[in-house]
């Protein structure tokens, strides 16, 4: 299979039976992500088992659990790095972090966190702006492969010098090496960034809001929901947030053609973060 080879009637019956599978008896929802890309995955995950036919890869799922995680994580896409996309940090430090200053308490939401690196660098930032101390981040994916991942609180020595990078286009105040100790290989966070960041799984195609929010992060996540997934996500998100509270969304993500449209008013012009404002 090629990514412009169309997808038959029999294949996409099998692969829809292979979702509707994993659901009833996993629990886990892939039945509305994109399905180019679920295709894509699960093409992989047959070549990787030997398997011909979708349908032999359902019958593999269904009766070995191990299978199951591999193609679960196969699903899920862990596509990070600390302060990625700069520029939005940059506009959240200069539009967002006034307001919070007047809040006695924050809570922030990184939705589909993959590995931590996000909700660290917010951290940082918060840490920088005097306001973490009196800020909970809860950061949740579906994944608790990665989410074990992020409560490592370390990430690879040779991505520091691109995270650096990163951080000082994101408007960073001091220097990154001094939110990090090196050991055995790896680059440390700081302990005291981590006792602000709760990881939890969450899964947005089938979990309820669990808190209210002041601010809400979910980027470069709905970009592998369709339609009716993201109408999901979106009223969670708008049920979540509190009066006033903003929302941070992927460069090649929007509210725009959602009923939620008139609910948020736009922060910065070329970056993708709201505020609600009914």
């Amino acid at each position: 299979m090629n990514d412009n080879e169309p997808i038959d009637e029999l294949e996409q019956i099998e692969i829809e039976l292979l979702l509707e599978a994993l659901y009833r008896h996993y629990g886990v929802d892939f039945r509305n992500y994109v399905m180019s890309t679920i295709r894509r995955r699960i093409w992989h995950r047959m070549r990787a088992e030997h398997l011909k036919t979708v349908s032999g890869l359902q019958e593999k799922v269904l009766h070995d659990r191990r299978v199951f995680k591999r193609l679960s994580d196969d699903f899920s896409i862990n596509v990070t790095e600390l302060f990625r996309d700069p520029s939005f940090f940059r506009a959240f430090r200069r539009t967002v972090v006034p307001h919070l200053k007047g809040y006695p308490l924050i809570r922030i939401w990184h939705a589909g966190c993959s590995t931590g690196e996000e909700a660290y660098a917010m951290a940082i930032l918060l840490h920088e702006e005097g306001l973490l101390a009196k800020t909970r981040i809860y950061a949740t994916d579906m994944n608790e492969g990665v989410l074990e991942d992020a409560k490592q609180e370390s990430f690879p020595l040779d991505r520091m010098e691109s995270y650096a990078r990163n951080y000082e286009l994101a408007g960073g105040k001091k220097s990154l090496e001094e939110y990090i100790s090196v050991t055995g290989g790896r680059a440390e966070f700081r302990p005291f960034l981590g006792e602000r960041i709760t990881f939890a799984q969450h899964n947005l195609a089938v979990d309820e809001s669990f808190n209210e929010f002041h601010v809400i992060l979910c980027r470069n996540v709905m970009i592998y929901f369709n339609t009716h997934l993201q109408t999901r996500v979106h009223e969670l998100f708008h049920q979540s947030l509190s009066p006033s509270g903003f929302l941070g969304l992927g460069h090649r993500e929007s509210i725009t053609f959602t009923s939620f449209t008139d609910c948020y008013k736009e922060m910065e012009p070329n970056e993708k973060l709201y505020r609600k404002v009914k």
